[in-house]
């Protein structure tokens, strides 16, 4: 992403035509900048990946949350566990999380 330097608005790309060279152009100001064939890397970043932190643990859910009758979309067992939390902003409705109680499932899943 470039910048104009002028005005500071994004530069846009406009390309080769007629023997000319490819180069980006402000929309609001006469600036222009041609583009070299060798493009050089002024910064590589590294990314790390972040571990994944749960909003709330399976023994959360088995302490705090209310048993309901609802259907596991995994076995079709027919009770779960069941927590309500906003997620979203608060004019957002709140997002229900559920847990099977099935033994041998256990999965959890969400609806919004």
């Amino acid at each position: 992403m470039e910048f104009c330097p002028t005005c500071g608005m994004l530069l846009r790309y406009e390309q080769p035509n007629m023997g000319q060279a490819g180069r980006f152009y402000c929309p609001t100001c006469p600036y222009f900048a041609s583009i070299e064939s060798r493009v050089k890397i002024k910064r590589e970043q590294k990314l790390a990946k972040k571990e994944i932190e749960p909003i709330f643990t399976l023994e959360d859910m088995k302490k705090g949350g209310a048993e309901t009758d609802a259907t596991c979309p995994h076995c079709n067992f027919g009770r779960a566990c069941f927590q309500q939390i906003q997620i979203r902003s608060a004019d957002e409705p709140a997002t229900t999380f559920y847990f099977c109680l099935n033994d041998k499932c256990g999965k959890m899943w969400r609806e919004d």
